[in-house]
């Protein structure tokens, strides 16, 4: 089948884009322009439809996936460069979701929630994330502080509290995903929250909260009476 380029204008995605809006499209067509052009066998579209195939047409699913990932589908057409595009749009599409829904100033844990879940709910591998106010709480920094799990080892409160001091943060609100998407906190969470919170007492620096967050939802500490 022809690559997009030589179809009839009205089968060309592009051109349905430009000639009505993105909403318009199919996810398919939208990956077909990431795509670009197809095989000798497959067109641009086809080979779309096929990695939402793969990924049970689901784009949280296609959200969570790594160049890597991609290629071990083994789609005959999809290559290094291909699986680059559709990696690079995902990610802007969720940093704009999260840039949607973040704001200056937190006045609950719902607030806070849905900017973290929108952040860090595609990732395949369990992070760490701090977020710093000020004593009006408002957004002073936000950073991931670990990667790989939640243990005493991988978390370090001194880092954490000595970047609040670095910031001039009087509360802080804690973060992690779970790529499983159970919400529900383990031992291990529980611990190193009641490690942090005690260490930061002693600085007069306030946990707020800690909010887990997978593609199912999001699980607050402080709603929940556990702290």
């Amino acid at each position: 089948m022809a690559a997009i380029k030589e179809w009839s204008k009205d089968d060309r995605p592009r051109e349905k884009l430009v000639l009505k809006t993105a909403n318009a499209l199919s996810n398919s067509e939208l990956l077909a322009i990431l795509i670009n052009n197809g095989t000798k066998d497959k067109s641009a579209v086809e080979l779309a439809k096929e990695l939402l195939q793969k990924t049970n047409n689901d784009l949280k699913k296609l959200g969570k996936l790594s160049v890597n990932d991609i290629l071990q589908l083994k789609i005959k057409g999809l290559g290094i460069a291909k699986a680059v595009s559709i990696v690079a749009a995902l990610e802007l599409g969720i940093r704009r979701d999260a840039t949607e829904k973040q704001t200056q100033v937190y006045k609950s844990s719902n607030d806070i929630a849905h900017f973290l879940k929108a952040k860090f709910q595609y990732l395949s591998k369990e992070i760490f994330a701090v977020v710093y106010l000020n004593n009006s709480n408002k957004l002073i920094h936000e950073e991931v502080i670990s990667e790989g799990g939640i243990t005493g080892t991988l978390v370090d409160t001194r880092i954490i509290l000595k970047n609040a001091l670095s910031y001039g943060a009087t509360n802080i609100i804690l973060c992690h995903n779970h790529p499983s998407g159970n919400l529900k906190p383990s031992d291990a969470d529980k611990k190193i929250t009641n490690k942090i919170k005690q260490a930061a007492t002693l600085l007069d620096i306030h946990l707020l909260d800690h909010i887990i967050v997978s593609d199912e939802g999001y699980f607050s500490f402080a709603d929940d009476g556990l702290l």
